[in-house]
């Protein structure tokens, strides 16, 4: 079962669609949003979760606090389960979630920004190119004190952050699951 697990959708049980996705577990999530509280990296945020799934760390940003939540998921299944969970999160918390049904990297081309916070929970087999390319179209959207949180598998090849404008703030390990948390390069906001 995934749920919402703090703020105004406390609770809150999410669908997750029948396949093709990881659900972010419990876990993760609680350790995760511990610390983006801590850093005051949620509240009155605008928020991206791409490859979306079940939208859980979109949503639960929109629950803690974010001022709206965009959710990108490629799968037509996919998109509508997040679709559905995001219309039940909205209507709890009074907050915007737009679910955007395309490609990431088609999503990241069209998109005008700027994001405060982004999750970006690809596939565990996506390619290093394809991941690096995205990172390289999300860096203009971004705000210049935007936090990028990245979650891959732990045998994964880190992400090519230098390659889009962004330096590592930290990078934490949950069993198989690893988080690398980016944001803008100083040397990136002085162009």
């Amino acid at each position: 079962m995934t749920r919402i697990i703090a703020g105004d959708a406390g609770g809150m049980r999410l669908a997750v669609p029948a396949a093709g996705t990881r659900p972010t577990s419990d876990r993760v999530r609680e350790s995760l949003f511990g610390a983006l509280e801590a850093a005051d990296a949620i509240d009155g945020a605008r928020v991206l979760d791409l490859y979306a799934g079940s939208g859980a760390l979109g949503l639960e940003a929109l629950s803690r606090g974010a001022a709206s939540a965009d959710l990108v998921e490629l799968s037509k299944a996919a998109a509508g389960v997040v679709r559905r969970n995001a219309l039940a999160v909205s209507r709890a918390t009074g907050r915007a979630a737009r679910v955007h049904h395309l490609g990431v990297h088609a999503y990241l081309l069209r998109s005008a920004g700027p994001f405060d916070l982004v999750f970006s929970d690809p596939p565990y087999d996506l390619d290093d190119t394809a991941m690096t390319a995205d990172l390289v179209a999300l860096a203009p959207l971004l705000s210049d004190d935007a936090l990028v949180v990245i979650e891959r598998a732990k045998r994964s090849t880190p992400p090519a952050l230098h390659a889009a404008g962004l330096e590592e703030v930290r990078t934490k390990v949950y069993g198989d699951t690893a988080l690398w948390w980016a944001q803008p390069a100083a040397e990136s906001q002085s162009r």
